[in-house]
């Protein structure tokens, strides 16, 4: 019988031991109810006896009422010398009030001997008084095995020694742990499936398993994290841990937004409800957000491209069939379809993409393969539409005659100060048209670009009302690239501009060889974009 497969997450531990990664007590709070929302079982706060932090995390935390989730608490076995009652470490895991409790503890004699300078008799004391103390404060357990593949190679006996220790101590789940990320998969499966047999014969629930439960836990220095996980549980495991978008020390541990959906879609595993899995994309860029790091495109099932097609023959195959060039349904994962125009694109990305933006297109002017020589020059002159769909529906509107500027530009000007042991300091004076009426407005600005998006934005508030929402529409991207630099500082540039508002992202280019030229025309794009599409509302 299959059973359910619980998800206990560690990005607030594990994952923080990423390079960059550093989370605020208030971003713990607030990340720890994202994952209750998004209905994980366990959430590993964090080790409140290592710093102050994490004690003030669990401080806090007793005021959350968690709906799906159990808060854990992480913390080690007793150090030698110390009695379990006697070590503060542990003292400070029961004081949390975490309902459960992860203490992770030696299991390679080379680290028992060579690391701790212990003995290996001495180790297994130190599992077994841990494991009963908090036993005895009524908390549920879970054993980390740390480094147990590593030391069932060398010493497979004395492994099982120590997990036989701390289950026959009252501990409620053994967590084996890939600590260093260099087991292969078919190693995974076979050692799990030789710990899942001896539990289910020395610690028997009565339906063929054990009444105690195994985790797998896994590190991804050989790239293979996600695929060691898997292999845990084919193995026998019944709890994952690892981290939303893999985030953890050096290559980082195993990536939750993988591992759920293919337990959920692929093997048919009861871990996460439909409806929360559909949560799954914007969990990821939540909580890349808030630990400021870039989410990764290609991130399987939540990335940006996951779902995203450019080949022309591959664009034909998904009109007719998604299945044809897609594993599973993007919406699942509550991500979306992507069709991407350029230089490579053929006639079928035209039409998907002008049908997705709008464009009407059944025009008389509507010339598929007119707008697809048109793309590959503009695209020749440096142009590039993959990520700019606001700039490639203004472009694709222009060619069809279907584009009613929202206001015009009659001109600007930009000035630069600079005085010695000061900032620079910037300032822009545009001049819009709306029909018959002009307006001028000035703005300062911390750069060219600022100064020109603030002076923007004043001159279209005296044609449009607050009500079309520009306010809302945030810069969170601005990137430029130079095209050819054998031009040097006459090379010609392009600028890619992100914008965002409640509802959406999307982008927008210029190409010049003035770069402020060029950021014009990107955020003159976007101001068209968005008040077209408020407009429409």
């Amino acid at each position: 019988m299959k059973q359910d497969i619980l998800i206990y997450d560690t990005t607030l531990r594990d994952g923080m031991q990423g390079e960059n990664i550093d989370f605020t007590v208030d971003e713990k709070l607030r990340i720890a109810r994202y994952l209750d929302d998004f209905g994980v079982h366990y959430i590993e706060g964090g080790w409140p006896g290592s710093n102050p932090r994490d004690i003030s995390f669990f401080e806090l935390a007793k005021d959350i009422k968690f709906k799906n989730a159990k808060l854990t608490a992480f913390g080690a076995t007793r150090r030698s010398g110390l009695s379990a009652e006697e070590d503060q470490n542990l003292r400070l895991l029961i004081e949390c009030e975490a309902p459960a409790i992860a203490l992770v503890g030696k299991t390679w004699d080379l680290h028992v001997t060579e690391v701790m300078n212990n003995t290996l008799e001495l180790n297994l004391s130190m599992i077994r008084d841990s494991v009963e103390y908090v036993k005895s404060h009524d908390r549920e357990l879970f054993f980390d095995a740390e480094h147990f593949f590593d030391g069932y190679r060398d010493n497979g006996e004395y492994a099982l020694d120590a997990v036989l220790a701390a289950a026959r101590a009252g501990a409620d789940a053994i967590i084996l742990c890939d600590t260093n990320g260099g087991t292969l998969p078919h190693d995974i499966e076979a050692i799990t499936q030789k710990v899942a047999d001896i539990f289910a014969a020395e610690f028997p629930d009565g339906q063929g398993g054990s009444r105690i439960k195994i985790g797998i836990h896994t590190h991804n220095d050989c790239g293979l994290a996600v695929a060691n996980t898997i292999a845990g549980i084919r193995g026998g495991a019944t709890i994952v841990q690892g981290t939303i978008n893999g985030y953890g020390e050096r290559c980082g541990n195993a990536d939750l937004t993988s591992i759920i959906p293919i337990l959920a879609l692929k093997m048919g595993r009861s871990c996460i409800t439909a409806e929360n899995l559909k949560k799954l994309k914007k969990i990821s860029r939540f909580i890349s957000e808030t630990a400021n790091m870039t989410p990764l495109n290609s991130r399987p099932f939540v990335g940006k491209s996951a779902f995203s097609h450019k080949g022309g023959i591959h664009v034909s195959a998904i009109m007719k069939n998604s299945r044809a060039y897609e594993h599973i349904d993007p919406e699942l994962v509550g991500n979306q379809r992507r069709v991407l125009v350029s230089d490579l694109s053929g006639r079928s990305n035209i039409t998907y993409k002008a049908r997705e933006l709008g464009i009407d297109t059944g025009s008389e002017h509507f010339d598929v393969d007119r707008i697809v020589s048109e793309i590959k020059m503009l695209e020749l002159d440096g142009f590039q539409f993959e990520a700019a769909d606001g700039s490639f529906k203004i472009v694709m509107e222009k060619i069809t005659g279907q584009f009613r500027p929202l206001f015009e530009l009659k001109s600007f000007r930009v000035t630069i100060d600079k005085e010695a042991d000061r900032p620079c300091s910037s300032h822009a004076t545009i001049r819009l048209a709306v029909g018959s009426s002009e307006t001028v407005a000035s703005s300062d600005g911390d750069g060219p670009v600022s100064a020109l998006d603030r002076a923007l934005r004043k001159a279209i508030a005296e044609f449009y009302p607050d009500s079309l929402g520009l306010d809302a529409m945030q810069l969170v991207d601005f990137k430029v690239r130079v095209l050819d630099g054998r031009d040097g500082t006459s090379a010609k540039v392009r600028v890619f501009i992100e914008s965002r508002d409640e509802d959406e992202v999307w982008g927008t280019i210029g190409v010049s060889e003035d770069i402020i030229e060029a950021s014009w025309d990107a955020l003159a794009d976007s101001c068209q974009y968005k008040l077209a599409k408020e407009l429409k509302k």
